[in-house]
């Protein structure tokens, strides 16, 4: 039974109800294998807890499986799956990754995975994620990363201007408008130039190689956005 604490997601008890047979159906479902998977959702956890969580429940709510948004019985499971169950867990790294996997059939799951930082941070190598993010949100509606450049103080991001982006950005956007730097979206990932870094849900602010070294202001702003990040995970 859901706690009575929960009723204000809902909009009448029917509502609820549903939401109650959802969570017996993917509890059910948990102890299958899933079947191919049309979503993976990676996010960096902190001390068994998910610093990030609203925002990245927002972008979830932008995206689609097999073409269809995800229903709010769904995001309301993941959302009090992960408050009630991730503190609860024993895990060989407790600040490791939650992965949610979302199966073809509208069946989900969740586990947790340890946490390795990249092993490669040149730019084509994040030139390389960020292309394969993007083909996610083709398919998917969000890219899970997004390739940016701190270029004359302003932050230009390769996402178009009306496009819904994954929680770490928008973390990280609002942390350079309120820092008092400009936000460009729609750049082309190929004219990026400058301090180039990429936005990951699961890694935060990985700037490319050689810019932490860097004495540029362009270097010095990059730094401040991940260390901002950082402080939630630490």
């Amino acid at each position: 039974m859901v706690d009575a604490g929960l009723a204000s997601l809902f909009d009448d008890a029917e509502e609820q109800r549903a939401y109650e047979e959802f969570c017996a159906q993917q509890e059910a479902a948990e102890r299958f294998q899933l079947d191919r998977p049309a979503l993976v959702c990676r996010w960096r956890m902190h001390d068994r807890q998910v610093p990030l969580l609203n925002r990245h429940i927002r972008a979830l709510s932008e995206r689609v499986v097999q073409g269809s948004p995800l229903t709010h019985n769904m995001l309301s499971w993941v959302k009090q799956h992960v408050e009630w169950s991730l503190a609860e867990g024993s895990y060989d790294d407790p600040s490791g990754v939650l992965m949610l996997v979302i199966d073809v059939n509208g069946n989900a799951a969740m586990t947790v995975g340890s946490y390795a930082p990249l092993a490669d941070v040149s730019a084509s190598a994040l030139g390389e994620r960020a292309c394969a993010a993007r083909a996610e949100q083709a398919e998917t509606g969000v890219a899970p990363e997004v390739l940016c450049a701190v270029e004359g103080g302003a932050l230009r991001v390769a996402a178009a201007p009306d496009e819904h982006v994954c929680g770490a950005m928008t973390l990280v956007e609002q942390l350079a408008a309120t820092c008092g730097h400009a936000v460009e979206r729609g750049a082309d990932p190929a004219s990026l130039a400058g301090a180039l870094l990429l936005i990951s849900d699961e890694h935060g602010v990985v700037p490319a190689e050689g810019v932490l070294s860097d004495a540029s202001e362009d270097a010095r702003i990059v730094r401040a956005l991940q260390e901002g990040t950082a402080k939630l995970f630490s």
